[in-house]
Parts: C-alpha cells; sequence; structure tokens
C-alpha cells in the first residue's frame, strides 16, 4: 500500500507540474494571439451595447487597459485569473466562469457519451475485423472506416440531422432540452433523446482509428508463435481471443482512445453548432465571432485543463491494464 501510495504522489506531483507548465503556456500565446487580432474588441463591445461618446469610449479602453503595454495587460489579467476571476464575458454580460460551469456539463455529457460509443464500437468492430481478416466482414467494415474517417463531422452531422430529424423525425433538430420547457420539468429520458444523435455523430469521427489500429493489433497477436500453439491444443478462435487477445490489445486502444480527447473537443465545436447544443463548443465559436477575448482565453485554458487531466487518468490506467508498467516505474 506504501508502493502504491508513493506511486501516485509521484504521479500527481509530476503531471501537476507539467499540467501548471503547459496552462502557462497556452496562456501566453493564446493571449500574443488575442492581442495580434485584426479584430478591434472595444469597437466590437460598443456595437453590442449601441453608440457611446469619446469620453465614455476612453474610459472603456481605460477599464480594459487596451493603452497598457502587452506585457502589463497579460501580468494583470494572470494576477485576476490566479484569484479567480477569469473576467466578464462581453457576448453574455456574466462572469466566464459561470458560463463555462454551466456549458461544460453539457460539453461534458456530450463528450462522454460520444467518447463511450467511439471506443466500445471501435473495439468491437476492430475485434470482428481482426478475427475475419481479409474475409467480407473485414472488408466491409474496413471500407465504412475508411470512408467515415475521410469525411467532415459537419457535413455528417448535417446529413444526420436531415435524415433522423427532418425526414424521419426520430430525433429533435436541435437544443439539450424541449423548447419551452423549464430546465427542472426536464426528465433525463429527454436529456438522452436530445444527446443521442449529436454525441453519436461526435463518436463517429474517432471510432475508425481505434477499429483499424484494434484490429492491425489483433492479426499480429493471432499470428503470434503462443496463439498457434494454443490453436495446436484445440482452443477455438473466440477462446484465444478471450484468453490471449483482450488483454493485448486493450492497452493501445485505451492509448487511443484517450488520446482522442483533445480529437472530441475539437469536433465538439462544429457539432454543437450544427446541432445547436449549447456546450462549450458553441460558445468559443459565438466568442471567437463576436470577439468575446474574455470567454475565448477562459474557455481555451479550460480545454487544455480537461485535455491534460484526461491524459493523466490514461496514465493511472495503463498501470491497472499491464502491470509491466507499473513495475517499470517502481
Amino acid at each position: 500500500m506504501q508502493g502504491a501510495g508513493k506511486r501516485l504522489c509521484r504521479i500527481f506531483l509530476t503531471n501537476g507540474v507539467k499540467i501548471i507548465t503547459l496552462l502557462l503556456a497556452v496562456s501566453i500565446i493564446s493571449f500574443v494571439l488575442v492581442s495580434n487580432s485584426p479584430v478591434d474588441p472595444v469597437q466590437q463591445y460598443i456595437m453590442g451595447i449601441g453608440p457611446v461618446s469619446d469620453e465614455q469610449r476612453a474610459e472603456i479602453e481605460a477599464y480594459w487597459g487596451v493603452n497598457e503595454e502587452p506585457v502589463e495587460r497579460y501580468m494583470s489579467w494572470l494576477s485576476a485569473l490566479l484569484h479567480g476571476d477569469f473576467g466578464t464575458s462581453l457576448l453574455y454580460r456574466r462572469p466566464v466562469l459561470d458560463i463555462i460551469r454551466e456549458r461544460f456539463v453539457n460539453s461534458l455529457a456530450l463528450m462522454f457519451c460520444a467518447w463511450t460509443f467511439s471506443g466500445v464500437i471501435g473495439f468491437g468492430l476492430g475485434c470482428v475485423m481482426g478475427m475475419y481478416k481479409d474475409k467480407l466482414p473485414d472488408q466491409i467494415i474496413k471500407k465504412i472506416c475508411y470512408i467515415l474517417s475521410s469525411v467532415p463531422t459537419f457535413w455528417l452531422g448535417l446529413i444526420f440531422l436531415l435524415v433522423f430529424a427532418v425526414w424521419l423525425g426520430w430525433f429533435p433538430v436541435g437544443f439539450s432540452t424541449p423548447i419551452g420547457m423549464l430546465d427542472s420539468e426536464v426528465t433525463i429520458w429527454q436529456r438522452l433523446h436530445h444527446l443521442f444523435l449529436p454525441a453519436f455523430t461526435l463518436s463517429l469521427m474517432s471510432f475508425a482509428n481505434i477499429a483499424l489500429h484494434t484490429r492491425q493489433k489483433l492479426v499480429d497477436v493471432m499470428e503470434s508463435e503462443y496463439v498457434l500453439f494454443a490453436r495446436a491444443r484445440g482452443e477455438g478462435k473466440w477462446t484465444i481471443l478471450r484468453r490471449h487477445g483482450l488483454r493485448n490489445i486493450l492497452l493501445p486502444a485505451l492509448t487511443l482512445q484517450f488520446a482522442s480527447f483533445a480529437e472530441l473537443f475539437g469536433g465538439s465545436v462544429l457539432a454543437e453548432n450544427v446541432f445547436s447544443y449549447p456546450g462549450l463548443g458553441s460558445a468559443v465559436s459565438a466568442a471567437g465571432l463576436n470577439s468575446d477575448v474574455p470567454l475565448l482565453l477562459g474557455v481555451t485554458l479550460f480545454s487544455a485543463l480537461f485535455v491534460c487531466v484526461g491524459n493523466m487518468i490514461a496514465n493511472l490506467l495503463y498501470g491497472v491494464v499491464d502491470p509491466q508498467i507499473r513495475e517499470v516505474e517502481q
């Protein structure tokens, strides 16, 4: 137990330093890019509130520190950030942290469902392709994977929206809850009904890589010497898959699954806009189009933190799946 506790402390300490360093680098790069943007955030803000006098515009510029040096503005923003003040959204007129907190719940549900769908579907189809190498099931599923991996997420979402929501009417056109209902009145089944189509669309973006990679790993396992020996002893192919194949192909699939966190977050921006889903993706898209600098920077930092935490969880699970990794680390 003591060894496990020391290992966990070492992992958390190492990853904590990496996360802090990465967030600092992301904050600097994001602030520099936003500062050099050709769009004037003050002008965008004024366009949202209506005409103002020259004195009022000067007061807004002084409040935002537009005339200060970039280093001074960054240090002021970083100081407020360390005190938990992410600023106020220019678009929503609310604290950025409150918007992130509300939107993250919806985005987390969307990405978790898509992440689960992609992992289960990809791993299952990869096992089927590996067991039926070069046969009809393998050829059909492989072609489907190649096609879906090359199709843009927004185009696939529009097709699903047109077919399943407009023509067939099986799913709602958009949003996370029925229109006109209070949030307290919405049931869990209604939320899942609105969630399924965007989550399924988002899952198809990354399951092909998992399926194809799992297939190749399983093919290598099935052609190994110890599997040939197991066949010589009379074991069936599905018994071989259960006893020898799953543990050898699970770790690579798990690696790809957690590596898809950043890809899922990027895809959620398109999926949420196509399905009008109120999550972080639609918020950051609106912030970029309307030059909402505080919200854009806040979501950027939060998304980087989300990806880093996902990678840290993957490192912890590697030792559970493969004890040899845990022994090497110790």
